[in-house]
């Protein structure tokens, strides 16, 4: 038979209120985080489908340019880019388009390539 450790009053250790009290609410603590309940599902909005379809058809700085208008023009569309910035983007290629217009490919691109990269687009 173990032997029982006595406390130096003679009498069996026992724990302290304070320990039981501390015990305790750490037990119901852990039982509320125990949920028999499935998790909550957060509901997903999905997401507009790009317009392509309007894009200039071919191969050369139209297609591309035109590409990217599409896409200034969704991001304003959803609040990803503001207007005035939407409008001086849209203007910088307008001119990257009218450059592509005229025949003048390697300028547009340029253009093009420059206004993506003053903005913040790859």
């Amino acid at each position: 038979m173990p032997a029982v450790r006595r406390s130096t009053a003679g009498r069996p250790a026992v724990p302290s209120t304070r320990s039981a009290l501390c015990l305790a609410a750490l037990t119901a603590s852990l039982a509320a985080c125990q949920s028999s309940a499935p998790p909550p599902v957060a509901a997903v909005a999905a997401a507009p489908a790009p317009v392509i379809a309007d894009l200039a058809p071919g191969a050369g700085c139209g297609p591309t340019i035109a590409r990217t208008q599409s896409i200034v023009a969704g991001d304003v569309r959803t609040g990803d880019l503001s207007e005035a910035v939407g409008q001086r983007f849209g203007a910088d290629l307008g001119k990257a388009a009218d450059a592509c217009a005229a025949g003048r490919d390697a300028e547009a691109l340029r253009l093009h390539a420059a206004a993506k990269a003053r903005y913040g687009y790859r």
